[in-house]
């Protein structure tokens, strides 16, 4: 049994690596003996999302595949479950005392993906965010034992900062899969059309859209590094990084105009180690 959990470690270790692209995720810097437990959580979160997202089957198809990874789930937590990862899930969740309400809040924004294409404010967004991302935010701070109720708070700005900046990034992707993630009640307030996503235009309008967007992300990201304060050690350093790394991607929309059309905003190899020389050291 321990040989197959450590094969099942550098499977889900790998499969972080091959696709978490922004952010660090279980790098170096987190102490060796958390980076499978960190690793075998973003496979959860990963392999639900690619449920939802999956190629061109339906949207009920897709649920009901959702439904069942959750049932799997549910079971795991009753050690019933034959799956050898949702196994080693529910090892971490009982050994590091993790609230498994988190990974069902992820598996609810998920399927809301799946049926939910327009939000009508921010609010609504806000509310896709508390379950899509601050979740992932929560299950870190009770692997890592940090618990004070500010650094919860400052977590969440943090994490739906990130989930922003990914909607920002993504904008040409997530609209060729149907979704737009910019409430509907700013895309009227600057005169903005979904005609003009659909023809990339970057005109005066959808700049001003992206911009405010951008500018309320930044407030969340500056609001949410109170976190730091709370944390210590290497995962200090960690979270860090991916702060840095979450407004370097701004910072390149703000370059490149607030044009999030024509050019993928992405983290280079350098960037990478540019933000962690300066922000490590």
């Amino acid at each position: 049994m321990k040989n197959n959990f450590k094969n099942l470690n550098k499977d889900v270790l790998t499969l972080v690596k091959n696709h978490y692209e922004n952010f660090p995720v279980s790098s170096f810097l987190i102490p060796k003996y958390y980076r499978k437990d960190i690793a075998i959580v973003y496979w959860f979160a990963r392999t639900a999302d690619d449920i939802a997202d999956e190629g061109n089957i339906d949207s009920q198809s897709r649920l009901v595949n959702l439904n069942k990874f959750e049932i799997e789930f549910l079971a795991s937590l009753k050690t019933i479950s034959e799956n050898p990862y949702f196994r080693l899930l529910s090892d971490v969740i009982v050994r590091r005392n993790i609230t498994s309400q988190h990974f069902l809040d992820l598996l609810s924004a998920f399927k809301q993906d799946v049926v939910k294409k327009r939000y009508e404010s921010f609010e609504e967004v806000s509310d896709y965010c508390k379950r899509s991302a601050n979740p992932v935010g929560k299950i870190l701070l009770e692997l890592f034992k940090f618990n004070a109720e500010e650094a919860i708070i400052s977590s969440d700005k943090i994490c739906t900062a990130l989930q922003l900046t990914n909607f920002f990034q993504d904008t040409v992707i997530d609209f060729e899969k149907g979704r737009i993630y910019y409430p509907q009640e700013e895309l009227r307030m600057f005169s903005v059309t979904e005609k003009m996503f659909e023809l990339k235009q970057n005109n005066p309008n959808i700049k001003a859209l992206v911009k405010h967007n951008i500018d309320r992300t930044q407030d969340l990201f500056d609001e949410g590094k109170n976190l730091l304060g709370y944390l210590s050690g290497r995962f200090k350093y960690e979270i860090k990084w991916t702060i840095a790394g979450g407004e370097k991607i701004l910072n390149k929309i703000r370059k490149n105009d607030y044009d999030v059309f024509t050019k993928r905003p992405k983290l280079s190899k350098i960037d990478f180690i540019t933000l962690f020389l300066k922000n490590i050291f």
